[in-house]
């Protein structure tokens, strides 16, 4: 089974994600994990859900007493499970990893739990699941030789043999003398060699030579790729393709790209129209495809009107693509209520359009989303500065701020944005110790380096 990503999920996932976020942020963990739970059972493969889901349970074991009682007490609840996940493991490996999802909510450090969740992915097609699963045991218990193994076999068979490498180099280290190791070792580092070098997969020198034909007509059709001709060959091949298999939404969004390649705007938005008919109007990376296609299409335009020296046409598209964007936009936000990325992306643009009480409005839902909540804040802060309510904005930016621990571009801007509000408030003593934290790390942000000089001056 392959990995899916949240966006191409059904909305039911989706909404069950948003619950379970929103959970998290409440430290409610037990009802967090239900709602995770609830969105793999939809679909099983989405493993940021799965990464949320582990990160919960990590957060509510270290909550709560731990230690070797605790532990054994775990296993004692789980001996009943672990027998019907064994059970049915070869039966319904996905039923099998359901059942070991709800024995890592007990203790996701127990390793009979870590183990049978482990075998119950694999044997569902899903190793990802149990390398995610390891590399956060092996965070708790990184000298665990018996994790780092399992972990290394795993890396070798998602061919990700660096990772493979530097696990049974930590292992050697942890075992000096163990024989067993140090051969697996050895044939991770040439395994690592043969593949930076393009030898996967063979077993001489006579294997990679006998593939030299085949590498020779994949350079070719590389090169004819950046013909037109090239390009026309293959938007026949997938035109053929699609007349074989005409509900196969990949070949349409394969000849999407092609078409796009070959700058035939038109061509390229109808086959992704044509995919959404096909996929019901809700396969939101379809959209954001459709959107990319349309903006190109805007990009050329216009820039074939400055070209010209076409004063009204380049104004014309100019305003033309600023409407697109605001509808777009809009309209994303009322077909896909629950996802929180195309609420921020509605803010921005109607921040940026001055419209700032309907922009705080979706800034105050899309903060639920873990990756926009500071920039949310952020741009909130911004919008009530615009309206002169500096108290209000100076508390979103002190949340945001709390929040960051680096002292990254973000922090920076926020740290600014804190500057540039005391500034307005007359509070320049204020101002200036924000300006400094930025001054001190990054002399050249912004106009940062002239406040600082300026207020020693005064």
């Amino acid at each position: 089974m392959a990995e899916i990503r949240l966006g191409d999920a059904p909305p039911k996932v989706r909404t069950f994600y948003d619950k379970g976020v929103a959970a998290m942020e409440r430290g409610n963990m037990d009802y967090a994990m239900d709602m995770f739970i609830a969105a793999l059972d939809v679909e099983p493969g989405v493993l940021e859900i799965r990464r949320l889901l582990r990160a919960a349970e990590v957060k509510l074991s270290k909550s709560k007493k731990s230690g070797a009682f605790a532990s054994l007490s775990a296993s004692a609840k789980g001996i009943g499970s672990l027998v019907k996940i064994s059970a049915k493991r070869k039966s319904d490996p996905l039923a099998a990893l359901t059942e070991s999802e709800k024995l890592m909510r007990l203790d996701p450090f127990n390793m009979q739990f870590v183990t049978a969740l482990c075998e119950s992915a694999e044997a569902a097609q899903l190793p990802e699941v149990a390398i995610q699963t390891l590399e956060i045991v092996r965070e708790h218990d990184p000298a665990n030789t018996t994790i780092l193994e399992r972990l290394a076999l795993l890396y070798r068979k998602t061919k990700q043999f660096k990772l493979e490498h530097s696990c049974w180099e930590v292992i050697v280290k942890l075992k000096p003398h163990d024989s067993r190791s140090l051969k697996a070792l050895k044939d991770a580092a040439a395994q690592t060699t043969m593949d930076k070098d393009g030898w996967e997969g063979a077993e001489s020198y006579r294997d990679v030579m006998k593939d030299e034909d085949e590498s020779e007509r994949i350079e070719q059709e590389n090169k004819a790729v950046k013909s037109v001709t090239g390009l026309d060959a293959l938007i026949d091949s997938n035109l053929e393709k699609i007349r074989s298999e005409p509900e196969n939404i990949n070949y349409r969004r394969a000849l999407a790209e092609l078409y796009l390649r070959a700058k035939k705007f038109d061509q390229a938005i109808e086959a992704l129209k044509e995919c959404q008919r096909r996929a019901g109007g809700a396969d939101p990376q379809v959209d954001r495809a459709l959107t990319a296609a349309v903006l190109k299409k805007f990009d050329a335009e216009i820039g074939a009107a400055e070209q010209s020296g076409d004063a009204a046409l380049l104004e014309q598209k100019k305003q033309e693509l600023d409407t697109f964007r605001m509808e777009d936009a809009e309209d994303r936000v009322r077909r896909y209520p629950n996802d929180l990325q195309f609420k921020y992306d509605l803010g921005v643009l109607l921040y940026e359009h001055g419209k700032y009480m309907e922009a705080i409005q979706q800034f105050q839902q899309s903060q639920r989303n873990p990756q926009r909540r500071i920039r949310s804040l952020y741009h909130m802060a911004q919008c009530f500065k615009a309206k002169n309510q500096f108290d209000i904005a100076v508390g979103q930016l002190e949340s945001a701020r709390k929040e960051l621990s680096v002292m990254d571009e973000t922090k920076k801007d926020i740290l600014y944005e804190l500057g540039s509000i005391c500034d307005a408030m007359g509070d320049k003593a204020k101002a200036v110790g924000f300006y400094k934290e930025i001054y001190a790390v990054d002399i050249g942000y912004r106009d940062v380096s002239a406040k600082i000089e300026q207020a020693y001056q005064q």
